[in-house]
């Protein structure tokens, strides 16, 4: 007699009925597709549950290399629909369940004018645009995220949040520029191939065994071996940012782990001390890894989420809602 083997669960929750998990969770939660012009978007809104609660601001939230807004980022997601806002999140391009090539970013200011796209639908929208606005962004999320700030209109966003924003590649996650000359040599025909040295992220990035397993679970992580064009570009992009930290003039956030082997710390330190804005704040962790609030024992995770509460609550109350939304 042979035993079959157990079928993935689809959610990390197990087998409760989404509706009833997230109704547990104290969230109302909707999700749909997003054409736009660079391609189509899974998205997915979180509320909170009750219905008469009217969101103090919206967060438009953007996950990091390899994942998608299931799994476990969407636990941030439901934190921050708890604290009363109304928070969208969207699958990068090539991420999870939108469209293209699996963890493909040949040009990752496509990938993020994609999701900006969606996100100011909904900025713009009746409904929501006269409330503050913050753009979150999480590792390479947070690269995308400071991307979509210098796409948009001045003003547009109240604030930026960054958690272990990939700003600064550490030496030992670097592609080799031997690597990238050679299959440059190939022009172009090489630049989705997965071909790039696997560096092995996800251990680097999560302190917490448990949670460890349950991230390496998702069936739609991406698990293959970095795309030479996803290297290029993410290299290119970090040097932009970089150049261009001191364009940044909207409040912003910026935490990180001091022991981030994933991305380095000095990107959010370079933010804080080049950036424009007057309002401006850096969070360190002593000992923590990268995915802060995914990854680390509960304790550690929850005074990440403590500080993010207390920062948001504070600038939705200094700055207020705007009686129109920027185009």
């Amino acid at each position: 007699m042979t035993s079959e083997t157990p079928a993935a669960a689809a959610n990390y929750w197990g087998d409760m009925p989404e509706e009833e998990f997230y109704a547990s969770q104290g969230v109302r939660n909707s999700k749909s597709y997003f054409e736009t012009p660079n391609g189509k978007l899974f998205t997915q809104t979180f509320l909170p549950l009750d219905p008469n609660i009217s969101p103090k601001a919206t967060v438009y939230m953007t996950h990091g290399y390899g994942s998608d807004t299931g799994w476990l980022f969407q636990k941030i997601c439901i934190s921050y629909a708890n604290w009363g806002y109304a928070v969208f999140a969207a699958d990068l391009l090539g991420h999870g369940r939108s469209d293209g090539i699996k963890c493909y970013l040949g040009d990752l200011e496509k990938t993020a004018a994609a999701s900006l796209c969606f996100f100011k639908s909904v900025r713009n929208s009746d409904e929501y645009k006269h409330l503050p606005a913050f753009l979150f962004g999480e590792s390479m999320g947070g690269l995308a995220t400071l991307l979509m700030y210098f796409q948009s209109e001045p003003d547009t966003w109240t604030g930026l949040i960054f958690s272990a924003p990939l700003f600064v590649i550490p030496e030992p996650m670097k592609p080799s520029k031997v690597h990238l000359f050679m299959y440059g040599l190939l022009f172009g025909y090489a630049d989705t191939w997965a071909a790039m040295p696997d560096n092995k992220m996800v251990g680097k990035a999560i302190r917490d065994p448990e949670k460890l397993k349950i991230i390496a679970s998702n069936p739609r992580r991406y698990t293959g071996k970095p795309r030479v064009g996803t290297m290029r570009e993410i290299a290119r992009q970090c040097e932009y940012v970089q150049n261009n930290f001191q364009k940044v003039t909207t409040p912003f956030l910026t935490v990180h782990g001091t022991a981030d082997g994933v991305t380095c710390p000095t990107g959010s330190k370079l933010l804080y001390e080049k950036a424009s804005s007057e309002d401006k704040t850096l969070k360190l962790y002593n000992g923590m890894y990268h995915s802060l609030i995914q990854g680390e024992p509960d304790d550690a995770a929850n005074l990440v989420l403590a500080d993010m509460r207390a920062w948001i609550d504070e600038r939705v109350e200094r700055y207020g809602p705007k009686c129109n939304g920027s185009a």
